[in-house]
């Protein structure tokens, strides 16, 4: 796909991995609508990437909220040619000290909000038999990770949410791909207080990006399916020479 001049949908799009996808969207000559659910982040990295985006509110735990991103997306530039569905948390915690608020929380914003948001993407796409759905989900979806126990649920549910969509949306010309980060430096890691993230060894959010945006260019035949994507340094790298 050709990146100039489509129109595409980021979610979680004010900080982080999010924001690092939409500049290189930008860069690329796309239109993009910035998703997120914190309204002053969300105007502040919309102003400095200036007219080729459009900041949207969206709370992807609401159906009505994600489709009205998917309408603002029609209306402004005609159609949905990429979908990233990129917002997603995590609380660290011990499993017994869960509450029910942080379960929930973490289910309906990983897996619930995919879930929505790949429906909106696929209303849109489906009557043009094109476009390109990419669930940036995480390694927690390969391997349970104390401390990262609930996170973890909701990222295996994600991964095979999205096996299954690219059965049902290749039958409709209609890529997706998962994209399954390893450690990434961002605000992912704040409060995980009771281990240290050696985050100066992880990945940065321009290089997921840099990844997402080489996936989407490749040629619509050519589906790329699912791509683990992890540092050199990661300590899942356990063997020092």
């Amino acid at each position: 796909m050709v990146l100039e001049s489509k129109s595409c949908v980021v979610t979680g799009a004010a900080r982080g991995i999010g924001l690092a996808l939409c500049k290189a969207l930008v860069e690329k000559g796309a239109k993009v609508v910035m998703a997120d659910m914190d309204a002053a982040a969300l105007e502040l990295a919309a102003a400095n990437l200036g007219a080729a985006v459009l900041p949207v509110v969206c709370d992807v735990r609401q159906a009505e909220s994600v489709a009205e991103a998917g309408r603002r997306a029609q209306l402004a530039y005609g159609a949905v040619d990429v979908w990233i569905n990129n917002a997603g948390l995590a609380r660290h915690r011990w499993i017994t000290d869960y509450t029910e608020a942080e379960i929930d929380l973490m289910l309906d914003v990983n897996l619930k909000g995919t879930i929505l948001g790949s429906q909106e993407a696929l209303r849109r796409m489906i009557p043009a038999r094109r476009g390109h759905i990419v669930n940036i989900i995480s390694t927690a979806s390969l391997r349970g990770i104390p401390s990262e126990t609930v996170y973890c649920a909701a990222k295996w549910g994600v991964r095979g949410f999205t096996q299954g969509m690219q059965e049902e949306a290749g039958a409709h010309g209609i890529r997706v791909t998962a994209l399954l980060p390893g450690g990434v430096d961002t605000a992912f890691w704040d409060g995980a207080s009771d281990r240290k993230a050696p985050v100066e060894k992880f990945l940065s959010p321009a290089q997921v990006a840099e990844a997402t945006l080489k996936m989407l260019e490749m040629d619509d035949w050519c589906v790329p399916r699912e791509l683990v994507l992890r540092a050199m340094a990661d300590s899942d790298f356990s063997v020092q020479p």
